[in-house]
C-alpha cells in the first residue's frame, strides 16, 4: 500500500467539508450564502486577474496557493466573521486545526502548506498582504451587489468597513483600495450601512 498517497487521499476528502462551511455573505445573485470553497475559488480567480495590482510584483502561484489552503482551518474552527472582536480565540483554534487538516498530508506537504497558512496571517510578505487584500475586497464586492446584505443584516457602519478593509487592502494593494473606497461611498449613498 502506498502511504503516502493514502494521507493525501485523506487530506483531499477532508477538504470536501469547506463546501459545508458557510460564510455571512451572500452570492451575488443573492440566492445563498457563499460557502468557503466557493471564496477560495473566486480569490484564485482574482488573484489570477488582478495580481497586476500587487504593490510590489508577486509570485502569483504563491499567492493562489495561499488563497486556496488560507480558509481550510475553517473545517474545525468555522467561518470568523471580520467584525467579531474575539480574536484571540480564533486564532488559537485556527492554529490547532492547522495543525490537524494539514497534518493529514505527507510530512513535506505537511510542512509547505503550514508554511503557507503561517505566511499568509502574518502578512509580512508582497504575497501574503497581496492574498490577504484580495481576502478583504470580495466581500466588499457581495456586499456592494447584494444591496449590503451582511452590512444591514449585522449592523456593520461604513466607519467599521472602512476600519477593518483600509490597511489590509493599502498593504496589499493601494489602487484596489481605491477601487474599494469608491464601492464603499456608492454603497453608502444608496443606504447600505446603517446610520450610526
Amino acid at each position: 500500500m502506498n502511504r503516502r498517497l493514502d494521507e493525501q487521499m485523506q487530506f483531499l476528502i477532508e477538504i470536501d467539508a469547506p463546501k459545508h462551511v458557510l460564510r455571512r455573505t451572500r452570492l451575488l445573485n443573492g440566492s445563498r450564502y457563499e460557502n468557503d470553497a466557493e471564496h477560495a475559488w473566486h480569490l484564485a480567480m482574482m488573484a489570477m486577474v488582478l495580481h497586476e495590482y500587487s504593490n510590489k510584483p508577486v509570485e502569483l502561484s504563491k499567492v493562489v496557493k495561499m488563497v486556496l489552503i488560507h480558509d481550510l482551518v475553517e473545517i474545525n474552527a468555522g467561518d470568523t466573521f471580520l467584525y467579531d472582536e474575539n480574536s484571540a480565540s480564533k486564532e488559537e483554534a485556527e492554529t490547532k486545526a492547522a495543525a490537524r487538516v494539514f497534518g493529514l498530508l505527507p510530512e513535506d506537504q505537511r510542512r509547505e502548506f503550514i508554511d503557507l497558512w503561517e505566511e499568509f496571517e502574518s502578512k509580512e510578505t508582497p504575497e501574503a498582504r497581496f492574498a490577504a487584500a484580495l481576502d478583504r475586497l470580495e466581500p466588499l464586492i457581495q456586499n456592494a451587489h447584494t444591496g449590503g446584505h451582511a452590512w444591514i443584516k449585522y449592523g456593520i457602519t461604513k466607519d467599521q468597513v472602512i476600519n477593518k478593509n483600509r490597511p489590509p487592502l493599502i498593504g496589499g494593494s493601494e489602487e484596489l483600495w481605491a477601487y474599494a473606497e469608491k464601492m464603499i461611498e456608492d454603497s453608502a449613498g444608496k443606504g447600505y450601512f446603517p446610520h450610526a
